[in-house]
């Protein structure tokens, strides 16, 4: 009988500390995943410790502690759902990093709060609810109160399961809800609400009708030329000029206005001259990208990124404007219910308020954003360059538009629509347009090839260009959020009235 090979067995000191090295990865693994949920938690307490610093002069000092710390939760789901709307076109079409998306988003969604972020704040404060109808100032408190929180858990819930709902409907819901179980239902400004909903189903098709026209504009003057890089370098700079223009007129209105008195019309004058300016810095550098570029698509592509970035900038400025009310506009009601004299109807924010919502939007972006860029930018519908900055101008403006009338729109609804509109527009067009068909029967001449047949209905229907799933999908976390903000609003706000007695 031959002699059996003995086993190699390892010592004992070797699998232990095998053991050990895979504990410390796993621990290492998991300490990331919980980092982001670490410093949240310090910023909410540094919020209620800034709170507390700047409510010392008053009775209700812990009530605005508590509710310092639940807008800076709710600051930080905004940051983390609605961060998709500002950088997803960039990112889904490969323009830029994830990185440098979420630092952009930070440093613009930081200066439109500050600079711009409380015009909205009125209607989410007061103009839903009318504090003088509410039973006693506490009620009217509890009411914000549990806005806040039903609506921080709600989107909470949503960015869990990777759903774009919208954090204006989740605060508005919030408000109606609670404000209805403290005051019943004539304590709403039908009025009010009934703007806010109009806008809410306008804004989204306004989006995406605009998105769609940009998209028109490009493919007829640029895209099916003949010479489409000389159409570019004429065109390409007048749509930064337009972009600039907006932005300016925009930015003299909301910021300017707090140095100086300044109308409309002077607004407008300093956006077209901005605009020019624009346009003659950005001409020649367009002449120069594209020097040497051969003459189709995947060269149009290099000279829309500069578009697409300036436009996912002025987006999450606009962004930034808007969606910062979501998370300060209750606590500014609160700050203000609890004052010696009591709520002074259109209270502006505090600078440390406005602060807490900026800080945490940018907070929620960086440490929370990343998970539904990709729903938006590349999963909707497929992304280029040109698509998403149509993407990016026409969710930009109806947003600036938006905030200037005060009205809290959504700037998911905004953003989504914007991308089914360019999807459903180029399904559209790819049927119908004599351009598109003439422009594919020349190159077909000049390469002398067979021009490609036309696909037949079944082929058509399952190539369709948006995503249909997707779309009733987000159609359905729209129209349940107000709902299930309002009902969860409710009942925190009875759960949070009989703790108090």
């Amino acid at each position: 009988m031959g002699k059996t090979t003995p086993k190699l067995v390892k010592p004992t000191l070797d699998k232990d500390l095998e053991k050990i090295a895979h504990v410390e990865e796993a621990s290492q693994y998991v300490s990331r995943g919980l980092a982001p949920y670490g410093l949240a938690l310090i910023f909410l307490i540094l919020a209620a410790i800034v709170a507390a610093g700047a409510a010392m002069d008053r009775p209700g000092t812990t009530i605005v502690m508590a509710a310092a710390a639940l807008a800076a939760y709710m600051a930080m789901n905004i940051g983390a759902n609605d961060v998709t709307n500002n950088v997803g076109p960039a990112v889904g079409a490969r323009v830029i990093s994830m990185g440098a998306a979420l630092a952009m988003a930070v440093v613009f969604e930081i200066a439109g709060a500050m600079i711009a972020g409380d015009q909205v704040v009125a209607t989410i404060s007061q103009g839903i609810i009318d504090p003088s109808v509410t039973p006693t100032a506490s009620a009217y408190v509890w009411v914000m109160m549990a806005a806040l929180l039903s609506a921080g858990l709600w989107v909470n819930f949503a960015t869990w399961v990777n759903a774009p709902v919208s954090t204006t409907h989740s605060i508005v819901g919030g408000v109606l809800g609670a404000g209805v179980a403290a005051a019943g239902i004539g304590s709403l400004n039908w009025g009010v609400v009934a703007g806010i909903t109009g806008s809410w189903v306008i804004s989204p098709l306004l989006g995406g009708a605009i998105a769609a026209l940009v998209l028109a504009f490009i493919k007829e003057f640029i895209i099916y030329r003949e010479d489409k890089i000389e159409a570019a370098k004429r065109w390409v700079p007048v749509l930064i000029a337009v972009m600039t223009a907006t932005f300016i007129t925009y930015l003299s209105l909301e910021g300017l206005s707090q140095i100086m008195t300044i109308g409309l019309k002077t607004a407008v004058v300093i956006g077209l001259a901005c605009g020019l300016v624009a346009w003659v810095v950005v001409k020649p550098l367009i002449r120069h990208q594209a020097a040497g570029l051969e003459n189709r698509n995947q060269s149009l592509r290099k000279l829309f990124r500069l578009p697409l970035i300036f436009a996912a900038a002025l987006l999450s400025f606009a962004h930034g404007a808007n969606d910062v009310a979501n998370a300060i506009g209750p606590l500014t009601g609160i700050v203000e219910a609890t004052r010696a004299g009591g709520l002074v109807e259109g209270g502006q924010p505090q600078l440390w308020v406005v602060m807490i919502g900026a800080i945490g939007i940018s907070l929620g972006i960086l440490l929370f954003g990343p998970r539904l860029i990709r729903i938006v930018g590349e999963e909707i519908t497929k992304l280029n360059p040109m698509r998403a900055y149509c993407v990016s101008l026409s969710t930009a403006t109806t947003v600036i538009l938006a905030s200037a009338l005060g009205l809290p729109v959504s700037s998911t609804h905004i953003a989504v629509g914007a991308v089914f509109g360019v999807g459903f527009f180029r399904e559209w067009y790819t049927r119908n347009s004599k351009r598109r068909v003439e422009y594919m029967r020349a190159k077909a001449e000049r390469w002398e090839v067979e021009p490609k047949p036309e696909r037949n209905s079944e082929e058509v229907r399952r190539r369709y260009l948006v995503r249909r799933s997707h779309f009733m999908t987000i159609v359905a976390a729209w129209i349940i959020t107000v709902p299930a903000s309002a009902a969860l609003a409710a009942l925190l706000y009875w759960v949070m009235s009989q703790l108090a007695l």
